[in-house]
């Protein structure tokens, strides 16, 4: 028989770093995850299939870390919903290898999600690790998306990150947290079917909690914790195939999630802003973007005839979703050159 301590009532937590080849971002930050002060927790690696020697670096160097070893390499997606099937726990963290974490950076989040069972996700603030007084690309402090389906966080707006002043020190619901370290209800994540494994990597975290707050569920920012991001492990800016992932992905979630009505004129919309973006990445220079963008309209389509866009409806919610800007970040940073998440939507 176990003896449960007052400790042990805390929810369980199991923190799922997904790795491929990165080996030494695990030596380098799963010491600070470790010591993480939060007791009723498991550590799991989830290995995609790694080439480099992650799993034998795990077995010798942290003997207390649980392995899963995925069959493939099958990305952020689908490599998180085939390890997490194997995870019994209250909630997941869902952590990315390359994220320095801080000793109780899980305390907050689990406090605030116990004091409302309707807060499906929440992410911690998200700081550089290579600066840590400004805000990360990846999150910055909870994730929103503009009319047209750009995402953007209090603390960045496109590549523009803010130095962080305690500005948006506020708890917060936000549309999306981030993929780096997101906290989820295991529950909910199995009840939506997890991530949607068509995206393979990138802004399959946007479409999560867009489904969620579909289903009445609220997303959070909980900035009482903190974690560091190195960003772009895995592939880093400037790269097309991140490009393409990014641009076709963004036209999926769209169609998934939009009502109709709007699907009509957004979906049309936003493929010429992307066009005007391809062409003028193209008279700069750069040929890969160019065709990146096309490969990503070509397989969008391909999509939408294909009939992978069915899937199991999701009941309706009178739930406002929130986090969305009713205008366009487009217009606001590149003509009206409002550089900051506060100067765009009026934040105090």
């Amino acid at each position: 028989m176990n003896i449960s301590t007052g400790e042990e009532k805390n929810p369980s937590v199991a923190i799922v770093i997904l790795n491929w080849n990165g080996k030494n971002y695990l030596e380098k930050f799963l010491p600070a995850v470790c010591a993480s002060t939060y007791s009723n927790k498991r550590i799991i690696v989830a290995d995609n299939a790694s080439t480099d020697d992650s799993v034998k670096c795990i077995q010798e160097k942290f003997p207390s870390v649980e392995i899963i070893v995925n069959g493939a390499n099958f990305g952020f997606a689908k490599g998180y919903n085939e390890a997490l099937k194997k995870v019994s726990a209250d909630y997941y963290v869902l952590l990315n290898s390359d994220v320095e974490v801080t000793a109780t950076w899980i305390e907050p989040v689990i406090q605030l999600m116990e004091s409302d069972k309707m807060i499906g996700a929440c992410q911690p603030k998200i700081l550089s690790y290579s600066d840590k007084s400004m805000f990360e690309y990846a999150g910055a402090c909870g994730g929103w998306i503009d009319n047209f389906g750009y995402p953007f966080a209090r603390g960045r707006v496109f590549n523009d990150c803010e130095k962080d002043n305690g500005q948006y020190n506020d708890v917060q619901e936000c549309l999306w947290a981030s993929g780096a370290a997101l906290f989820v209800r295991a529950e909910v994540y199995q009840s939506l079917g997890g991530l949607d494994e068509y995206f393979f990597a990138h802004q399959e975290e946007i479409d999560l909690c867009w489904r969620m707050q579909r289903t009445g569920f609220k997303v959070y920012a909980q900035p009482a914790s903190v974690v560091y991001h190195v960003g772009g492990g895995t592939l880093p800016k400037g790269n097309n195939r991140k490009t393409f992932l990014n641009f076709r992905n963004n036209l999926v979630m769209l169609y998934k999630n939009l009502p109709l009505g709007q699907v009509l004129w957004t979906i049309p919309a936003r493929i010429i802003l992307d066009a005007i973006a391809a062409w003028k990445e193209l008279l700069n220079g750069d040929t890969g973007y160019f065709f990146a963008v096309l490969k990503a309209h070509v397989r969008f389509t391909g999509w939408l005839v294909s009939g992978k866009k069915a899937g199991t409806p999701l009941p309706t919610t009178s739930k406002k979703i929130t986090g969305k800007y009713q205008g366009c970040i487009v217009w606001d940073y590149f003509i009206k050159k409002k550089k900051t998440f506060a100067e765009i939507i009026g934040y105090k």
